[in-house]
């Protein structure tokens, strides 16, 4: 069993969990995932690998309560296991090779973001970190960027939070500026990495995804995470998750991803009220 060693709430509803995972921990990289289980009735759920620590045996994960696993697994205390908790899957990231590098990181999509500028920056490039959130409240990991990166870019929505506006904005502004890239790493919602990839390909500057579809089974056998990228069908658990985003198809990817939505609200909602009930 695995059992949850640390949880910590990151904002109202994201959340911080390490997890004693000794033979994921001995060879997980960043850009990797894991699929976990709350039980042995739950429904597998893909969530990035956030860091790792080899000699304690430790995964760190982070999730957003979105659907009715994560409010599960939100549910959970220290102390307790999952019932399983598989990986690492999906390619690392790479980062040989690269002495100047963009991490362009949104909302909870930053959790992915830190451990890749972590490693970049411990490799010795000098890595650009900008992430942005719609307001302050939901800012996570900002002292953890600070740290590892040699130039930190903050915006919010709302302007409560570093520089009013989009992390396409930060980007822009630094390339206007004359900053040159080997490469630009975007990771967070669909839609902003639609527009941070378009404006990379304006700018001739190669542009790196990493894409979290719809998955079951991390293996490439159920087909539920294909993407369209180049034109031709992958498969993100395995192909990926990271691609050139100047090659993938996001208004088809933006599609599917929406498909369930009603579907996981309803899903969410019970599994609420039953806590709720619970509570009582």
């Amino acid at each position: 069993m695995f059992e949850i060693l640390r949880k910590k709430p990151l904002n109202p509803t994201v959340t911080e969990m390490e997890i004693a995972a000794p033979r994921v921990a001995r060879v997980a990289e960043p850009g990797q995932f894991i699929i976990l289980r709350t039980d042995s009735e739950g429904e597998r759920i893909p969530l990035t690998v956030a860091g790792y620590d080899r000699e304690r045996g430790s995964v760190t994960i982070i999730f957003q309560v979105v659907g009715a696993t994560t409010a599960k697994l939100n549910h959970m205390e220290e102390g307790e296991c999952l019932a399983d908790f598989v990986g690492p899957l999906g390619r690392a990231t790479k980062t040989e090779g690269l002495s100047r590098v963009a991490v362009v990181g949104g909302g909870v999509g930053c959790a992915i973001a830190l451990p890749v500028t972590k490693k970049l920056f411990e490799s010795g490039a000098a890595v650009d970190a900008i992430i942005g959130f719609r307001t302050r409240d939901l800012v996570i990991l900002e002292e953890e960027f600070k740290a590892n990166s040699t130039r930190l870019f903050r915006v919010s929505d709302d302007g409560t939070w570093g520089e009013r506006g989009l992390v396409t904005d930060a980007l822009r502004a630094c390339l206007d500026a004359g900053d040159t890239y080997d490469e630009i790493i975007t990771i967070g919602p669909l839609v902003m990495m639609k527009f941070v990839a378009k404006l990379a390909a304006e700018r001739g500057v190669k542009c790196i995804a990493s894409m979290n579809p719809i998955m079951i089974d991390g293996t490439g056998m159920c087909g539920g995470c294909r993407l369209t990228v180049g034109g031709k069908t992958v498969f993100a658990c395995v192909d990926g998750p990271e691609f050139d985003a100047s090659l993938i198809d996001f208004d088809e990817a933006i599609a599917r991803g929406s498909m369930y939505r009603d579907f996981e609200r309803h899903a969410y909602e019970e599994t609420c009220n039953l806590f709720g009930k619970e509570a009582k």
